[in-house]
């Protein structure tokens, strides 16, 4: 019997080609589209941005290429409680969290995964840049990194469960992006050449405290910027609007570069110093999933990573606890974030991960 895929499709190149591909190897598609939010939430998308109605439009004209059936499912109140809602209280709270990890964890691979099971699908497929494989000795499955390292998209899907990862495809892990751009081209797709999605989905321009404050109907307090021994230095506009680490947009100079290196809302203070007050050489993680074993018995040299966008360092891992790491670092990292994953990896295999406490 023809073994069936659900295509995850967003309208851009990547999901199209892993369509393309899955048919090519045999398998009964249907490509769907996430309905993510409505527009009285977050306001209208631009070209940056996934998820808009530009995009659906451009996925269901794919699967008409294809010749395959094409859906789109609405998910709108699932991703409003598990991701912009854990968003807005992750903030408010003085974290600074990563949407798109929320999204792969509770969309794509929970809520939409269910929906695969009642519908009778044997894959679902998406258009991510990561390979999966098997350990003959443990039988475990594991996330490895995309060929294409530039594109590497395992920091966002270390969530992934054992269950999930066996009936999960990534047809791009073997590909270049300019290989898949190529593919789609050769193939017609009118979204060949189409840019990548850059910003968080349901946020315009990077104002994250101006979406939060219109989101919640909340407006978040004005207090105070201190320094490391609560020494009055100026007032901030509110805590959702600052990470730890950033410089731009504190709205004052002080004669020399200051830094957001805490975040108290207890007391409704921002902690500013200089560059060198950034660093950390340790960190404590929950939440955790573990792909590679089911529990470390022991400390794991791995390289680490702490931001999507930071190349992994090398560290020592330790499980504290049955939902709980800690990482040591050889050397001092930089600014170390509340609310982001560290995602712990053994050569192109990851380990697991959990988010940063």
């Amino acid at each position: 019997m023809t073994e069936k895929a659900l295509i995850a499709m967003s309208g851009g190149v990547d999901s199209s080609v892993a369509a393309l591909l899955m048919q090519k190897r045999g398998y009964d598609c249907v490509g769907v589209t996430m309905k993510l939010f409505e527009n009285s939430d977050v306001g209208a998308c631009d070209d940056r941005s996934c998820c808009s109605l530009d995009d659906a439009n451009d996925a269901g004209r794919v699967a008409h290429t294809l010749g395959i059936p094409f859906y789109i499912f609405d998910f709108s109140s699932d991703f409003r409680r598990e991701v912009i809602d854990r968003f807005a209280k992750a903030y408010a709270n003085g974290a600074t969290p990563n949407p798109c990890i929320d999204c792969n964890r509770y969309i794509k691979y929970e809520r939409l995964f269910r929906r695969m099971d009642i519908l009778g699908f044997d894959r679902l497929v998406t258009g991510h840049y990561a390979r999966i494989d098997r350990d003959g000795g443990s039988g475990r499955f594991l996330l490895k990194t995309a060929r294409d390292a530039n594109k590497d998209q395992t920091y966002f899907l270390y969530a992934l469960t054992q269950e999930q990862l066996a009936r999960t495809a990534f047809p791009l892990g073997s590909l270049t992006k300019a290989e898949a751009r190529e593919i789609a081209e050769a193939a017609g797709f009118r979204n060949a050449r189409k840019r990548d999605s850059q910003d968080i989905c349901f946020v315009r321009d990077g104002a994250y405290g101006d979406f939060i404050e219109a989101y919640t109907g909340k407006r978040c307090p004005a207090g105070n910027f201190v320094d490391a021994s609560g020494n009055f230095l100026g007032r901030h506009r509110g805590v959702i609007r600052y990470t730890v680490g950033q410089r731009k947009g504190l709205g004052k100079a002080w004669g020399k570069p200051m830094y957001v290196t805490a975040i108290r809302p207890s007391t409704n203070e921002v902690v500013l110093g200089e560059r060198e007050m950034l660093f950390r050489r340790e960190l404590v993680a929950r939440d955790v999933n573990l792909i590679a074993s089911k529990r470390l018995a022991d400390p794991v040299r791995v390289r680490a990573k702490i931001r999507s966008g930071r190349a992994a360092a090398p560290a020592t891992a330790f499980q504290t606890g049955e939902d709980e790491l800690k990482v040591i670092f050889d050397e001092p990292q930089r600014a170390v974030t509340k609310g982001q994953s560290v995602v712990l990896y053994d050569g192109d295999t990851v380990v697991g991960g959990g988010v940063i406490r």
